[in-house]
């Protein structure tokens, strides 16, 4: 088993700051996270959420971190496809791929908010075909000098990319999954699995990485994937200052988090998510229910709920939302991180489901 530290930034700006002391801040850990030899600094993708962050151009982070380190890996958590242009995003990320001298760990995924493709003007409900479509392109285009392509959303015939990135840059993707079926879809495609717990338990990610692994060897792929797990932990002194420690600033991330859900679950909104939903809710929405009903009927609403609930019940040891460091195992060439603080015996201890 190999662990990964590093840090998880989503550029927070605290009430009383300003953007720039935001950027200052989050720089300055990046800093110290080169200085102190953590392994990895990963950023976040926000929009639209000025009371959670900053972090509306991960890219564009990524590069100014990569001309000021010279160690530390960089990677996204997650690049929103649906919401790139595939031949813009290709070029930008093979430019930050050389900057970065191939420390660069692409993270992609289709993100839960659909206020942020509302505002875009991006239909939520188009998101998993914009996905793969997108996914696709960004893959040809490291392989093939020049390509062609005619697709659903985009057509363009004979392109050439430059620059181009490193040979292995198709070896650092990673494809977020969070709903059922996106793990064995990934599975299949061969790709690994990036997948995080911050609206669940560990013990919930069994059966879905068992799906996973079933497409990926269904498909005919060799070996049984890649699983790499991001878990937040915090490290303290003691167990006391382990759960006192970060509090006000893990709950003040779930607030957060649960207003853009909130936001999200406003009327029809809950209804891209699930195919057919919108027919079925409709009466409940015609008779005054409104937003409440949305967001009832909206799963990350009332996973969010669950978990925040969840978290303040656990022994810190417990607590998975104690963010600011990151942990990845791989075994066997199928990555899977554990959970816990490294300050107890419960936590970091070998379990590759």
């Amino acid at each position: 088993m190999a662990f990964e530290f590093g840090l998880f930034q989503e550029f927070p700006r605290y009430p009383a700051q300003t953007d720039a002391d935001a950027f200052a801040q989050s720089f300055a850990q990046a800093d110290a996270a080169e200085r102190w030899g953590l392994d990895a600094v990963w950023l976040a993708e926000l929009h639209f959420a000025p009371e959670r962050s900053v972090a509306s151009a991960p890219l564009v982070l990524a590069s100014a971190m990569a001309a000021r380190t010279r160690r530390v890996k960089i990677g996204i958590a997650v690049q929103v496809l649906p919401l790139c242009h595939p031949l813009r995003l290709a070029e930008e990320v093979a430019t930050l791929d050389l900057i970065s001298e191939g420390r660069l760990i692409l993270g992609v995924g289709r993100s839960g908010i659909p206020r942020s493709y509302e505002a875009y003007g991006v239909p939520y409900g188009e998101s998993r075909e914009r996905f793969a479509e997108v996914l696709e392109i960004l893959q040809r285009s490291w392989s093939h000098e020049r390509f062609s392509h005619t697709g659903t959303f985009y057509k363009f015939s004979d392109v050439a990319v430059v620059p181009r990135p490193l040979p292995d840059l198709r070896a650092r993707l990673r494809v977020a999954a969070t709903s059922p079926d996106t793990y064995a879809a990934i599975g299949a495609m061969g790709l690994p699995i990036f997948v995080a717990v911050r609206l669940g338990t560990i013990e919930e990610l069994g059966p879905l990485i068992e799906a996973y692994r079933a497409a990926f060897r269904a498909a005919g792929h060799a070996g049984q994937g890649e699983v790499y797990l991001r878990v937040p932990i915090y490290v303290g002194d003691t167990a006391a200052a382990a759960r006192a420690d970060p509090e006000d600033s893990i709950l003040q991330f779930y607030r957060a988090l649960g207003q853009q859900l909130e936001r999200s679950a406003r009327p029809g909104a809950a209804d891209d998510l699930v195919p057919g939903r919108a027919a079925r809710q409709g009466d409940r929405r015609d008779a005054g229910h409104g937003r409440e009903a949305a967001c009832r009927a909206d799963p990350r609403a009332r996973s969010y709920r669950r978990t925040r609930r969840d978290q303040l019940r656990r022994p810190a040891c417990q607590r998975q939302g104690h963010a600011f460091a990151a942990a990845d195992v791989r075994a066997g060439g199928a990555a899977f991180p554990l959970t816990g603080r490294v300050t107890h015996p419960c936590g970091m201890t070998g379990n590759n489901r």
